[in-house]
């Protein structure tokens, strides 16, 4: 069997799917992707330019498939234990859920915002707009934390009592707004900020994590 991821390893949604793998002990290949210039091949399997893609050898042709969601879905049916999806259907319904805010709010609101400004734009050579990642500090984070901490309560984790796609996605997220400089105020989100150093210290996240930070510690010293 031979799995094969395409994107960057700084991608949250490229980790997303590295995380699935890793929590399914799964073996793959990360090929890198730059997807702000990708290749003819590339845009073959990715027709909207977007990180990761991802192909699956053992399956006859056409064996590729893109959108982290997609791809984490097919992983999930595919290998079905340890399970990463509720089986109960509300409960699953609530873990989709929150994959899609955590890939649509907090991607665009945070990920966007301060790691994009602070990070990718060093990787291009341009200069951070730091009216943006003040914006998203004062308006967009609080809002958002502020949902995060309530639907997560006094529980371990967003669905239930177990570790799901909820807290792959959110997760990931908080990855990207960590590497962006930032941390969670633990005086005014502590479950949140205890989540978070919860789900980051599984040995999943801990790969990634490891693999992505001297780029990220160097591109913030630049």
């Amino acid at each position: 069997m031979a799995l094969i991821v395409y994107g960057s390893n700084l991608s949250p949604f490229v980790r997303k799917v590295r995380v699935m793998l890793a929590e399914k002990g799964l073996d793959y290949r990360l090929e890198d992707v730059n997807p702000f210039a990708a290749s003819p091949e590339f845009l073959e399997i990715s027709p909207m330019k977007r990180i990761p893609a991802f192909r699956d050898t053992d399956v006859a042709a056409p064996n590729s498939l893109c959108d982290s969601s997609i791809i984490c879905d097919y992983l999930e049916h595919k290998h079905p234990s340890p399970p990463l999806y509720p089986r109960d259907a509300f409960a699953r319904a609530r873990a989709l859920w929150f994959e899609e805010y955590a890939d649509t709010r907090m991607a665009e609101g945070l990920v966007g915002a301060l790691f994009f400004e602070r990070i990718v734009k060093k990787l291009l050579g341009r200069e951070t707009d730091n009216a943006v990642c003040d914006r998203a500090l004062e308006k967009t984070l609080p809002e958002i934390f502020d949902y995060l901490a309530k639907e997560l309560g006094d529980r371990d984790f967003l669905v239930g009592n177990a570790f799901t796609i909820a807290d792959i996605t959110a997760g990931t997220m908080l990855v990207n707004f960590q590497h962006a400089g930032e941390t969670i105020d633990e005086a005014r989100w502590p479950a949140l900020a205890a989540y978070a150093k919860r789900v980051h210290g599984r040995p999943s996240f801990q790969a990634c994590i490891a693999e992505e930070s001297p780029l990220i510690q160097h591109l913030r010293a630049a």
